[in-house]
């Protein structure tokens, strides 16, 4: 591991955690994944051979711990890597409100859908088995249908129809629902501009800002 060759803890810090992704996957360990393919999910655009370059790091310094059972591996933050929760979202909400311009890379329908799954509201829906059909309008075909199914308290997302009934069709740019789903603009908004259209009861117009809200650094408030 490179140094910095100085004693300030900031530095020493760094020498772990400034390399390419190392805290993305930090992030992702956070927010409760623990096996290698969750962590895919999380960072997509890593590859799987640094994905476990980064990991091997991480337990080598004691920031992850890794635990074998049954032939598969697992990930789980120690105490030192536990205690990064604050410097993510730190991060997070400085990111939020100094570094708001979105490329189009920046714009990823699986990392979305992936954030979406982990953070819905479920308590917000119906006990009985609720299907929306999420259709992305300027994204290419095969990344462009989603089915969110929410059951009893449990959340699937599919990228193939799943075969239940649909409750509702949501329609939206991915910008305007990546936006809606940073806090960057509001779902009221968002549906008044017709951004995102309802194909349904108006019931799910009125009640889909709880069943999807938004993510956890959402109201963080942006400087004027």
């Amino acid at each position: 591991m490179a140094t910095y060759g100085q004693f300030c803890p900031v530095a020493k810090a760094m020498e772990v955690l400034d390399e390419r992704w190392t805290l993305l996957v930090v992030r992702e360990l956070l927010y409760g994944s623990t096996h290698f393919n969750e962590l895919r999910r999380g960072v997509p655009k890593m590859s799987p051979a640094l994905l476990a370059k980064r990991l091997r790091s991480l337990e080598r310094v004691g920031v992850v711990q890794r635990r074998d059972e049954g032939g598969r591996s697992s990930y789980v933050l120690s105490q030192s890597g536990r205690e990064l929760a604050g410097v993510v979202e730190a991060l997070g909400t400085w990111g939020l409100r100094w570094i708001g311009e979105l490329g189009e890379e920046d714009l990823d329908p699986h990392l979305l859908m992936w954030d979406m799954k982990r953070k819905l509201p479920v308590q917000e829906w119906p006990r009985a088995r609720t299907v929306l059909a999420l259709r992305f309008t300027d994204v290419t075909p095969t990344s462009a249908r989603w089915w969110i199914v929410v059951n009893g308290g449990e959340v699937d997302i599919c990228d193939f129809d799943p075969g239940f009934e649909v409750t509702a069709g949501v329609s939206t740019g991915l910008r305007s629902l990546v936006q809606v789903w940073r806090g960057d603009r509001s779902w009221p908004e968002a549906l008044r501009s017709g951004e995102v259209v309802v194909d349904g009861p108006s019931l799910v117009r009125r009640e889909l800002p709880r069943w999807l809200g938004q993510s956890e650094l959402a109201s963080v408030p942006r400087p004027a």
